[in-house]
């Protein structure tokens, strides 16, 4: 017996809190499409599985205790709206990419997120086959003490980036989620 749609929505969450690959099997269809994937890690685009499982590494390596509850669900046949909060203390570089290249990195604050997001999932088969959302980075970002810029924040980021720091973070944080979602590739492989 498959999955009903609150299901699936909290089972998607519940995957990027996780790491659970075995859950992003039974969530996630193989042609999944994440549209947010474009300021994360060229592996968080990959399709299926995989690039949830990417997604997920990459947000935890930044925010320790990293959680999504859901405020409310609204659904029809093929589409889930999920409104919910996302909460974490920022305790790794949070980076955020561009094209596939590094555009910033956050040095970690310490600091507590917790801000609102609405999420479109799309479904067919009793799976989740797209993601698109609607977040308050802004909010989330002024948590962090980047907009508007805290000059000592606004300081680590450039000492960052002239060190080399920013960099590494960004190689590191990448070499993360392409490690997650090569992990369930693998266990894909295995399984046909």
């Amino acid at each position: 017996m498959g999955m009903d749609t609150t299901d699936l929505a909290h089972g998607l969450f519940r995957i990027l809190e996780t790491g659970d690959p075995e859950l992003a099997s039974a969530v996630v269809a193989e042609d999944f499409h994440n549209r947010e994937a474009a300021v994360s890690p060229t592996a968080c685009a990959t399709p299926g599985p995989a690039g949830v499982l990417a997604s997920g590494a990459w947000m935890r390596s930044a925010f320790v205790d990293l959680r999504f509850p859901i405020l409310g669900i609204a659904r029809n046949d093929d589409q889930v709206w999920v409104r919910l909060r996302m909460q974490g203390r920022h305790t790794g570089p949070f980076v955020r990419f561009r094209n596939g290249a590094l555009d910033q990195a956050i040095p970690p604050t310490g600091r507590e997120i917790d801000f609102e997001q609405i999420h479109v999932l799309d479904l067919r088969d009793g799976k989740v086959v797209g993601h698109e959302a609607v977040r308050d980075d802004i909010t989330m970002l002024g948590q962090l003490g980047v907009f508007p810029p805290a000059p000592a924040t606004a300081l680590r980021m450039l000492a960052w980036r002239v060190t080399g720091r920013a960099a590494r973070a960004a190689a590191q944080v990448t070499k993360q989620a392409t490690e997650a979602a090569a992990q369930v590739l693998g266990e894909l492989r295995e399984s046909r």
